[in-house]
C-alpha cells in the first residue's frame, strides 16, 4: 500500500453562533495515500468541505475544532504554532476553492496573485518570479502566458480563471491539492477539461488530489477511491470500483439512482431522494439518513451505526449489511413490479 500522506483521526468541527451548537464533523477517519486521487462526495451541507477546511486550519473564528491524530506527511499539525501551520498548508498543502471570481482580486493582475504566492511561500522575486508564473499558466494551458500575466481576472473567461487557481496552488509545488468544488458554474465541456487536467497533473507531479463534489457522476472515471459523507460523518468509502457497482450503504444507492446516464438506456427512472438533510444544531442520536431510508428499521434511530468492514479500506457505517440490503430490495422491487401489473390489469 502506499505511504499515507494525510491521516485524520476522529476530526470534530463545531460552530458556535446565537447560542446555537451546530456540529458539522462529528468524528471523520480519512486517510489520503501517496499519488491518491479522493473524491469525497455527499449533498450540500454533508461536510465535505468543513472537513478539508479544518485540516487547513481554514474555520472562522466561531468554529472548534478537534481530534485525536491530525498528520499531514509524517507532522502533527496540531502541534504547530498557527505561523508553522500556515506555512504548511498553502505551501504543502494547497486548495482550490470553488468560485474563481470572487477568488481573485478583481483590481490586480493576474501576475500580481501569483507573485504573491511564489513570494510567501517560495522567496521568489523579479525576474525569477515572472518565469516561474509563465511556467505554471503555460501547466495550465493557458495560452500567451507571458501576455496574460499583465491581464486582470475579467479578462479571463470562468475557465480559464480557475486554471489561473489551479496554477497559484501548483506554483507552492504542493504535496496535496484540494480541489473543492473546482467546476461550479462551468459549462459541461469547460468541466470536463478542467477535472481532466486535475487528472494529468496529478499524474505528471505525483502529487495527491482531493476532490469534493457532489455529484458522483463526475468521479467515475476520474478518481482511483470515494469517500460518502452525509450529516457530518462518513457513511461508506472504498475503491470507486466498488463504490459505484457495489454500494453498501443505502445512502450512497440512493446518491447513484439519482445521477443520469448520459447514454439515456438506464433502467428505470431517476429517484429523488425523499425529505431533507438532518439539522446539525440538533443531531439524530441515531444514523443521520434513517429518516429518509426505504430500509430503516428501529435500531437505525435508537444508536450510531458502527462500521462493518469488506475488507482493506471498504466499509459503511449501517446497520445492515451490503447482502440483507440486496435482499431487501429485491424484495421491494418484486412487490413494486406486483402492483404495477395489478394496476394495468385493472385498466
Amino acid at each position: 500500500m502506499a505511504e499515507t500522506i494525510l491521516h485524520v483521526k476522529n476530526l470534530h468541527t463545531t460552530f458556535f453562533s446565537h447560542h446555537k451548537k451546530i456540529e458539522a464533523i462529528r468524528g471523520v477517519d480519512l486517510d489520503v495515500y501517496d499519488g491518491d486521487f479522493l473524491a469525497v462526495v455527499g449533498e450540500s451541507g454533508s461536510g465535505k468541505s468543513v472537513t478539508m477546511k479544518s485540516v487547513m486550519g481554514l474555520l472562522p473564528k466561531n468554529a472548534e475544532c478537534t481530534a485525536d491524530e491530525l498528520v499531514f506527511d509524517g507532522k502533527d499539525l496540531l502541534k504547530m504554532s498557527e505561523k508553522e501551520r500556515r506555512q504548511m498548508c498553502g505551501g504543502q498543502i494547497a486548495m482550490i476553492f470553488q468560485d474563481p471570481m470572487t477568488s481573485l482580486d478583481p483590481l490586480q493582475t493576474i501576475g500580481f496573485h501569483l507573485r504573491e504566492v511564489l513570494k510567501r511561500h517560495r522567496g521568489l522575486r523579479g525576474k525569477e518570479a515572472d518565469a516561474e508564473a509563465i511556467r505554471v499558466l503555460a501547466q495550465v494551458g493557458i495560452p500567451s502566458p507571458e501576455q496574460r500575466l499583465n491581464e486582470y481576472p475579467h479578462e479571463f473567461s470562468g475557465g480559464m480563471r480557475q486554471r489561473v487557481l489551479i496554477a497559484m496552488a501548483l506554483s507552492c509545488q504542493p504535496k496535496l491539492l484540494i480541489a473543492d468544488e473546482p467546476t461550479t458554474a462551468l459549462d459541461v465541456t469547460i468541466q470536463a477539461q478542467i477535472l481532466e487536467l486535475l487528472h494529468r497533473l496529478r499524474d505528471e507531479l505525483g502529487m495527491s488530489v482531493v476532490l469534493i463534489t457532489h455529484d458522483l457522476g463526475v468521479v467515475a472515471n476520474l478518481c482511483n477511491r470515494v469517500a460518502v459523507m452525509y450529516g457530518g460523518l462518513i457513511m461508506e468509502q472504498g475503491e470507486v470500483d466498488d463504490i459505484y457497482y457495489r454500494p453498501q450503504h443505502p445512502y450512497t444507492r440512493a446518491l447513484l439512482g439519482a445521477v443520469p446516464n448520459p447514454k439515456g438506456h438506464r433502467e428505470g427512472r431517476l429517484v429523488a431522494i425523499p425529505g431533507s438533510a438532518p439539522s446539525l444544531a440538533n443531531p439524530p442520536a441515531g444514523c443521520p439518513f434513517s429518516p429518509r431510508c426505504d430500509f430503516a428499521h428501529e435500531a437505525c434511530s435508537q444508536a450510531m451505526p458502527e462500521f462493518i468492514a469488506y475488507g482493506g479500506e471498504r466499509r459503511a457505517r449501517c446497520t445492515l449489511t451490503g447482502a440483507e440490503l440486496d435482499a431487501k430490495e429485491a424484495a421491494a422491487n418484486a412487490e413494486a413490479g406486483k402492483t404495477s401489473t395489478e394496476v394495468k390489469e385493472l385498466a
